[in-house]
């Protein structure tokens, strides 16, 4: 399904966050990354409707790439916390105003438990307008959550969020650590195996 021979990969975002992790780690692909921002074209952000982390991802690729009849890329994802089964998960954008009202309303849901394990999981959609046909990768990170806010780094909930096996936070790992073992970092590597070798 991949395009070959593609020179530009249209990304459905507006978060800087996210597009500079995404630029990074595709950075040796051969194609240039772009955001929303950075297309004439107004994409309105349609509204992620999904019950899966795949259905709200290919609502958003199909959006912005119909738009802009470009090669679009898009993600959703989220934190799926075992002691608040169905509370997060696709909800995980949508469970508070910002990233701070965000985090300090997990914190209050976890006050008090002693199961603190979670998991980050991410889906990446990539989009063909022309074909109408996409393709899916899925990335999974587990860990646990930390009692209080840890590192400035990152974005949404990376300053709680422990990975296995390590003693820092997301936001406390410098972004080069965290993009190479990140949920979104092991779905984008797996589309990234996908364009290389398509671009053979």
């Amino acid at each position: 399904m991949i395009v070959p021979g593609m020179t530009q990969l249209l990304v459905a975002t507006h978060n800087k966050g996210k597009i500079k992790e995404i630029q990074s780690i595709l950075a040796d692909v051969g194609c240039t990354v772009l955001s929303l921002d950075e297309v004439p074209q107004k994409v309105l952000e349609p509204e992620e409707t999904g019950t899966t982390y795949e259905e709200n991802a290919l609502i958003k690729a199909k959006a912005a790439g119909d738009a802009t009849t470009m090669l679009t890329m898009a993600d959703d994802s989220g934190l799926e916390v075992d002691a608040l089964p169905g509370q997060l998960g696709v909800y995980s954008a949508r469970y508070g105003t910002s990233d701070a009202d965000r985090i300090t309303k997990l914190l209050t849901a976890m006050q008090g438990k002693t199961n603190r394990t979670a998991a980050f999981v991410s889906c990446v959609v990539l989009y063909d307008p022309k074909t109408q046909i996409h393709q899916t990768f899925m990335g999974k990170i587990e860990g646990t959550l930390t009692t209080e806010k840890r590192g400035e780094g990152g974005f949404g909930y990376d300053p709680l969020f422990i990975p296995n096996g390590y003693t820092k936070t997301f936001a406390q790992l410098g972004s080069e650590e965290k993009n190479m073992l990140s949920h979104r970092a092991r779905a984008l590597q797996k589309l990234k195996k996908a364009l290389k070798e398509s671009n053979k």
